[in-house]
This record gives structure tokens, sequence and C-alpha cells, in this order.
């Protein structure tokens, strides 16, 4: 039985063709220059050949190292051309940065605007990765989150759920492609960091009562930040909806909210009542450009115009706030239906068969509302 046929002298002066060195090693040249080294082993019964590198990169003597390595694989039962293949998929150690980033853009499709926003990667941004982004994230376990999560668990309490939540997220992902980590380490990581000492605190509103008065007084302040908290008192939308309206989003007296701009993510029209109208009217004459609200060079307005405006001029209250005044206003002072209130706020209101069944907007009931609210203001 040949071995260890082959010597380097030898091989270099070989012809084409498959010569042997022993014990199922061949070199198989293409030319005299060129050609590479295969194994011939037998694997549940059929005779398979596998590759161990090109000649002459591959030496004689790491040609025959390498089959003996495989021999070895065959003789503890395995499929060493298989275990090969594993081997060169075997993902390598992330770091809790790349597995983070990588959960993020596998979860994109599922975020408003693509995530853009940077919500999602907010909490992990600012107290995730700057602490432990360059650690690999198969080391991360309960007692390395609750390092991490202890400081803010009971001051920061909604920052600090979520970046537990979403780091849940990412030792899932990590998992799924193929890296051990412990998936329950966020759940012992909150059951060490304990129940959150925190209370629900509410945006500050206006009562009811008194917004007639303050819509009469902002109707008398200069400026597109006045302008614009009057649109968002009289359609109830949120502060960015409106900060970022267009005018082609408007036509006629309905203003259409694309499900980009909405939080729910569907479609939201919204009715303009007379005096919503005037401001539309107004802002045409006032935009250079296509906000309705525009700042400085051709920029929408700031996000922090409408609320600064309120805060310099002493109000508790906040712009957001006068969605639950014009709610409570509504189940107060009117008899509208719950859910032309709720669908005037923009809230889903028909879940599961009814919502694949009720189709309507409802804004037959929300046009009347919209008037009735714009009256009350104006009183």
């Amino acid at each position: 039985m040949l071995h260890n046929a082959l010597g380097q002298l030898r091989a270099k002066n070989l012809g084409t063709g498959k010569h042997p060195d022993g014990q199922g090693l061949w070199l198989v040249k293409r030319s005299k220059e060129a050609g590479k080294w295969i194994l011939r082993v037998s694997i549940g019964g059929k005779r398979r050949e596998m590759g161990l590198g090109r000649w002459p990169d591959v030496s004689i003597a790491e040609a025959r190292e390498r089959a003996a390595e495989a021999r070895k694989v065959l003789r503890d039962g395995l499929d060493p051309i298989a275990e090969r293949g594993k081997s060169k998929h075997k993902p390598h150690r992330l770091t809790v940065k790349e597995a983070i980033e990588g959960c993020f853009e596998a979860r994109k499709a599922e975020l408003k605007r693509d995530g853009d926003a940077g919500r999602w990667m907010s909490p992990l941004a600012t107290h995730i990765i700057p602490k432990i982004g360059k650690l690999p994230v198969e080391d991360v376990d309960q007692h390395t989150l609750k390092r991490v999560l202890d400081p803010l668990w009971h001051t920061k309490t909604e920052a600090a759920a979520k970046a537990l939540q979403r780091m849940n997220l990412t030792l899932k992902h990590a998992a799924a492609l193929g890296l051990d980590v412990d998936l329950q380490a966020t759940m012992k990581a909150r059951a060490l960091l304990g129940k959150q000492r925190h209370s629900v605190t509410h945006i500050p509103s206006m009562p009811y009562q008194d917004a007639p008065a303050f819509y009469e007084w902002l109707t008398e302040q200069r400026g597109t930040a006045a302008l614009a908290l009057r649109f968002l008192i009289l359609t109830l939308a949120r502060t960015s909806e409106v900060r970022l309206a267009t005018f082609d989003e408007v036509e006629g007296d309905i203003w259409t909210l694309p499900p980009e701009r909405t939080k729910t993510g569907k479609e939201h029209r919204i009715p303009l009542a007379k005096e919503a109208l005037k401001i539309v009217a107004l802002c045409r004459e006032l935009s250079p450009n296509e906000f309705l609200f525009p700042a400085y060079k051709g920029k929408p307005l700031s996000d922090m115009a409408m609320s600064s405006l309120m805060k310099r001029e002493g109000y508790e209250a906040r712009p957001h706030g006068f969605r639950a005044t014009f709610r409570t206003w509504g189940e107060e002072c009117t008899d509208a239906p719950f859910e032309v209130k709720e669908a005037a706020l923009g809230h889903a209101v028909d879940a599961g068969v009814v919502g694949a069944y009720q189709r309507s907007d409802r804004m037959i009931g929300r046009r009347k509302l919209a008037s009735s609210w714009n009256e009350f203001l104006l009183a």
C-alpha cells in the first residue's frame, strides 16, 4: 500500500493526471504548474472525494495533515465533508453593537418610516451600546444586563424597559443566526431588577372651560407657532402631524394624513371646520414652500415651537394635552357616540372581526363633531 509516495520534487515534475500519495490522498494536476489535493473516503458505503486545497499553495505536508484530520472525523462516525461545511457557515462572534444593528435592519419594515426617526434604536444607543457594545453578544447574561440597567431602572423607567425589551429581540435575532446566546437573559435580568417604582404621568392638559379664552388669546398672537397651535387645537392632530403638514395633503375640507405620518400606521382623514379652513387659506398666502407651517430656510416648524410658546406664557398645559381637553369636552358636552369621539382622535376602535367588516371612518359624525368643537372654541 502506498504511503507518502510523493515528494516535493516529484510532485513538481509530474504531468497532468491523478497521482496517489497513499491512504486515499491524491494529487490531481491540471497542468505541470497547477493542481489540487483530494482525499477519497467512504461515507455511508459510498465513495466520496473531499477537496483539501490547491497545489502548490497547499504543500504536501499540509495536505497530509488535513487528510489525517478528516480521517479522524470519519473514525468518530461523522461525515468530514458535512462537518467542514458547518464550520464554514458558523457565524463569527458578533458584538452586542453588531447584533443590535442586525436586529434593527431585520425589523425595519415593521417600524414606522423604516425606523428613520430613531425611536427604536434610541434606548439602546443611549444606554446599552456605550457600555457593552463591544462585548460579544454570546457573553451577555442577566448579570450584565442588570449592571447596565440598574442605575436607571427606577429613574428612567420607560427607557430602561424599552432597552430591556429590545435586547430580548436582539438576543432572539442572534440565536436565529446560530449563536449560542442565553434567550432567558432578559427575563432573569428583570427578576433581578425587580418591579419598577414609577407612576404614570399624563401630559398636562387645559380644562375645556378655559379653552375658548385661550384660543381667543392665541388668535391675537403673531408667528407661525401660534398659527400652527390654533390648527392643532381645531383638528386634534398630534404635534408632528401638524408640523409636517403639507398643502398636497389638504383637498377641499379634508386633510388626509398618509399611513407613514400617523401613529397607527393607517391613513387618517381629518374634517376641517370653518376656522381650520381659514387657517389653511392664510397659510397658502404666507408659506413660501410646501409646508403649511414653515420655519427658516425652508424647513418645517421646530418640534418644540408650539410647546415653547405655551411654556413661555406660563401655561402648564402642553399642545398634545388639547386632545384630552377635547375628549373631556366631548364626553360632558355632546351626545356624540363613543366611536365618533375616538375616531376624531385617530384612535382605532374597531378590532378583530368588527374591524374586518366595519370600514367607515365615520366622517359624517366627525364633521358634525368638528363643527361643534369649532363653535365652542369661538363662542
